[in-house]
Formats: C-alpha cells, sequence, structure tokens
C-alpha cells in the first residue's frame, strides 16, 4: 500500500482529469493541516492503514500544506474523502455536489475555541474577554480556520462590535493551532485564538509552558470537524460504497486511532449540522 502521494505534484499539474483517471484505482483521503505536519503524516497514515482494511480497497492518505489545497483537491477529485473542519467541509459541499458529511468526533457537535494570552499581558480567565484585550496583539490561526479564526472573529465581532483590526492594534494569522500556541507562548503576540483540543494534547504531551501562556476564555459551542465524501462515490467504488464509509468511520474504536485525532469516538453527521457554520461564514464572506 501507498500511504502517501509521492507523485501528487505532477498529477496535479496534468489538471483535474488526468489525476481522476491517474487515481481511479485507489481510494484517497486528505486532511486540513490544522498542526504540525509530522504529526498529521504520523496519525493519518494510520487511519489509512484501518480504512483499506476495513473497506478492502487500495487506501492513500495525501498530505496538503494548506486548508484551500485540502477544499481544491477534494473539488477535482484527486481525494474523496476529507477530514475538514466545520469552514472547510462547507466549502467543498458548495463545490462538488450531493457530497455528504458522514461522521463528526464526539466532541464536534459541541465544539469550542479557546482565547490563550501571554503571562506578561495580566490577563486571567473569565466568563467573557475583558476590555483590557483592547489595543493588545492578536492571532488567528488559518484564515479559512473554523476555530482558529471563523468562529473566534464571530465571537470578537459579538462582544466588541468591531472588527478585530479595529479592537487589537495588530491582528495575524499564524497558519495553524500549534503555531498560534507557540507564537503566544514567545510574545509574539498577546492573545491567540486556537482549538481547544490541539491545545489540550499540547499541554498533556508537555508541549507548552502553561507558566507563559494560559487560557483566558472559552468560546461557546458550535459544530466542527466531520468526514466528507465526494457524491460520486457510490459511482466510484461500488453501489454502497458511501454507506461502508460511514459505518467503518462509526465503528473506528481503537483507542490508538482515536487518541491521534484525538477524538473519544465518531457519530453520526449530516450536512443539515453545518448550517449555522455556513451563515457565519457567509456573513464573513468566507464562502462563495
Amino acid at each position: 500500500m501507498r500511504h502517501t502521494l509521492s507523485a501528487l505534484g505532477l498529477i496535479l499539474l496534468a489538471g483535474p482529469l488526468a489525476a481522476t483517471s491517474a487515481m481511479a484505482d485507489t481510494f484517497r483521503f486528505t486532511a486540513i493541516p490544522d498542526e504540525d505536519e509530522s504529526r498529521l503524516v504520523e496519525r493519518f497514515t494510520k487511519v489509512a492503514d484501518y480504512l483499506e482494511e476495513q473497506l478492502g480497497v487500495d487506501v492513500e492518505y495525501v498530505p496538503v500544506k494548506s486548508y484551500g489545497a485540502a477544499v481544491t483537491a477534494f473539488r477535482n477529485d484527486q481525494v474523496q474523502l476529507a477530514w475538514f473542519g466545520g469552514l472547510s467541509g462547507v466549502q467543498a459541499r458548495r463545490l462538488v455536489p450531493d457530497s455528504v458529511a458522514l461522521a463528526q468526533g464526539a466532541e464536534d457537535a459541541a465544539f469550542t475555541s479557546y482565547f490563550i494570552a501571554h503571562d506578561s499581558t495580566g490577563l486571567e480567565s473569565g466568563d467573557e474577554l475583558p476590555d483590557a484585550v483592547e489595543g493588545m496583539t492578536f492571532t488567528f490561526g488559518a484564515k479559512t480556520s473554523t476555530s482558529g479564526r471563523l468562529m473566534p472573529e464571530h465571537y470578537l465581532r459579538q462582544r466588541f462590535g468591531a472588527d478585530p483590526e479595529e479592537t487589537f492594534s495588530r491582528v495575524g494569522f499564524s497558519g495553524d493551532h500549534s503555531r498560534t500556541i507557540a507564537l503566544v507562548e514567545a510574545g509574539t503576540y498577546d492573545i491567540g485564538a486556537v482549538n481547544f483540543s490541539v491545545w489540550d494534547a499540547a499541554v498533556e504531551d508537555g508541549r507548552v509552558d502553561t507558566d507563559k501562556v494560559q487560557v483566558i476564555w472559552t468560546t461557546p459551542s458550535y459544530p466542527d470537524y466531520q468526514w466528507t465524501l465526494r457524491g460520486d462515490a457510490d459511482e466510484r467504488f461500488g453501489d454502497g460504497f458511501t454507506d461502508d464509509v460511514r459505518q467503518v468511520l462509526l465503528d473506528m474504536t481503537d483507542p490508538e486511532l482515536l487518541a491521534s485525532f484525538p477524538r473519544s469516538g465518531f457519530i453520526p453527521a449530516d450536512n443539515s449540522m453545518y448550517a449555522p457554520i455556513e451563515e457565519v461564514a457567509e456573513n464573513l464572506g468566507l464562502v462563495r
């Protein structure tokens, strides 16, 4: 089995039709690059092994460099399945008719973001963001991250009635949650918005100095990550393939596999669950 696509660059250069032809015999999936690439390859290679064994087809994990690249690969049929965030899933399903959200982590139905702050700010944990954050520096994660940008910006606008650029003295985009943590810990930014599960895992693994950076606020909950499958999967891989993929994901119970997400398990999902994300994205101009 080939777990990563060494020839992907050549296939992409040849265009979507060539990519479809070249990839017809293998079921490929990707994931938004929400943290360090080496960690993603490690965790999703294990998932590829599991899917291949359970589905009885060749399965390959295709790493991508950005959230936008994950959506593009899905649109162009270079991958048929993707572990998307709430926003990237909405974007992908809008681009590929009949595509479906199959499953979400048990934690994803009520996901949250943490606002973290460097110790030098003097900010402490509270039930809402204090007025004192105004004028400080702030970093989001990736520009199309649900938990690192979309919902944090939505709640910031609700709290302060202004664009983030009006609330803070400087606003940046780190690119992923791991970088957000590192930038705030280093004092490059005073405050950042981060996926709660990435933060919790980093703290548990000892990858965060909590004497330098800590959580100051937790957002209200919202739906987030999900597995989305292209609408033409049954045509490509046989009748009932969509149902098979859904069931295999729901049956993923190996603690080691689940810890790599990290999730406690997977539960059914459908497109309608992400209507609140779509509405916020439309309001912020992040979907067409």
